[in-house]
């Protein structure tokens, strides 16, 4: 690490408000990244029949794009290491609104997979230079709480992206593609207000330095790299990944799977996108609490230096049994068919009290999603307090690659 001195740095804005407006549009971005993510799953099925193509072919297209966006988020976060993050995290959002539109606009199979593998591209920078920026901006001492929020963004902008796709897909697929499109260049027009934020500055070694008018100048180089991964607890952070995303990256055909027990129980296919978006939304609540999970693992580090390890680890463990309860235990659906979307919305919510089986589901659903959120912020905050400012990103986007080879298996598998 290096410090140079020189006049204190001219930063446009920086105070309280400018910086609270910043951390707002970050999250947005990360909340609107995850809707497009989101987005496809609940619509396999009327895509497919636009397409006249099996529905696995678009599970395909979902386990490509993790790839994609993994593999293309190493070299986001390398070059986000080395220059300004700003203009790389802009180009990235209008690229993957590029692709999102795109997708809305395809008249075939090929296309709409181009342009998913497009929209992959530029949300693979959002995701890693996105966490180096915002980790300038957390101090160790709140890191699982504020990468709780961090999460949470996504985990919102999941759900979101399925119940956007089910409610404003029913009838037509291409509406929520052209919908998030706008709501991409509205996001990166506001990005262009927000507080540049100097590398370094929430490390409380290099507070007095950077106030003092000194810079934090080292970049990363590829002489870098094996000091990186000769680090055990990045070893570990980015393998972990691998079969942990394998059964998380299942949970996108959520969906598809409560839909299809609609269809299976005589409902058309309208009325079962609009139930299996509706279903996979609440059932996903759970994530929520990663707060809870963040600030036990701020609390238990400050005891040990495992803390953070030992609440992810539990949390994923004792998830298990509740995901096998929930895929098995068979639920009954009772909704208006053929009625309008906020019909079969009410109809949905109203049966978590009056129908048990979806009561027993649901609750089962929101304990393994709260277990298993536990897991993302401390995984968020370890990276961080195990790597210098200008390795953040990279060795994010190298445990996001592998945890992106994990989903792209689980969800080839179940697909």
């Amino acid at each position: 690490m290096t410090l140079t001195k020189g006049r204190p740095a001219r930063v446009w804005g920086g105070g309280g408000a400018h910086r609270f407006y910043s951390v707002v549009v970050f999250v947005l971005l990360a909340s609107l990244d995850n809707v497009a993510i989101g987005l496809v799953p609940p619509l396999y099925g009327a895509i497919a029949d636009s397409f006249a193509v099996p529905q696995r072919l678009l599970g395909l297209v979902t386990a490509v794009s993790f790839l994609v966006s993994a593999v293309a988020a190493v070299g986001w976060a390398y070059f986000g290491d080395r220059t300004n993050r700003k203009p790389l995290l802009m180009i990235g959002t209008l690229i993957w609104a590029a692709g999102t539109g795109g997708s809305g606009l395809a008249t075939n199979y090929p296309t709409f997979l181009a342009a998913q593998l497009l929209a992959a591209v530029g949300l693979g920078a959002v995701g890693s230079v996105g966490f180096s920026v915002v980790t300038d901006l957390i101090s160790p001492r709140r890191r699982g709480l504020v990468m709780s929020f961090w999460g949470l963004s996504q985990g919102i902008g999941t759900l979101a992206g399925t119940l956007v796709g089910g409610l404003l897909g029913a009838v037509d697929w291409r509406r929520p593609f052209l919908v998030l499109t706008v709501a991409g260049l509205v996001a990166t027009a506001a990005y262009l207000f927000t507080y540049d934020i100097r590398r370094g500055q929430s490390e409380p070694e290099l507070a007095g330095a950077l106030a003092g008018g000194a810079e934090y100048d080292y970049r990363i180089s590829r002489a870098d790299l094996p000091t990186i991964l000769g680090r055990r607890t990045n070893r570990w952070l980015i393998l972990q990944g691998l079969t942990a995303q394998a059964a998380f990256g299942s949970l996108v055909w959520l969906p598809v799977l409560f839909a299809e027990r609609a269809r299976d129980q005589g409902y058309s296919a309208a009325t079962a996108i609009v139930v299996g978006s509706v279903f996979a939304t609440l059932f996903q609540l759970g994530g929520v609490l990663s707060i809870v999970g963040g600030l036990i693992g701020d609390a238990l580090q400050r005891r040990t230096p495992s803390g953070r390890a030992i609440v992810a680890a539990v949390g994923i463990l004792a998830a298990v049994p509740f995901y096998l309860v929930l895929f098995f235990v068979p639920m009954r659906i009772d909704v208006p068919d053929g009625a309008g979307t906020g019909a079969v919305v009410r109809a949905v919510l109203g049966s978590v009290v009056s129908e048990p089986t979806v009561g027993l589901s649901l609750l089962t659903a929101l304990l393994a999603l709260a277990l298993t959120s536990a897991n993302s912020p401390n995984w968020f905050a370890l990276i961080a307090d195990a790597n210098p400012p200008e390795h953040r990103g990279t060795v994010y986007s190298l445990g996001n690659l592998v945890n992106g080879v994990g989903r792209a298996a689980g969800n080839g598998l179940v697909g």
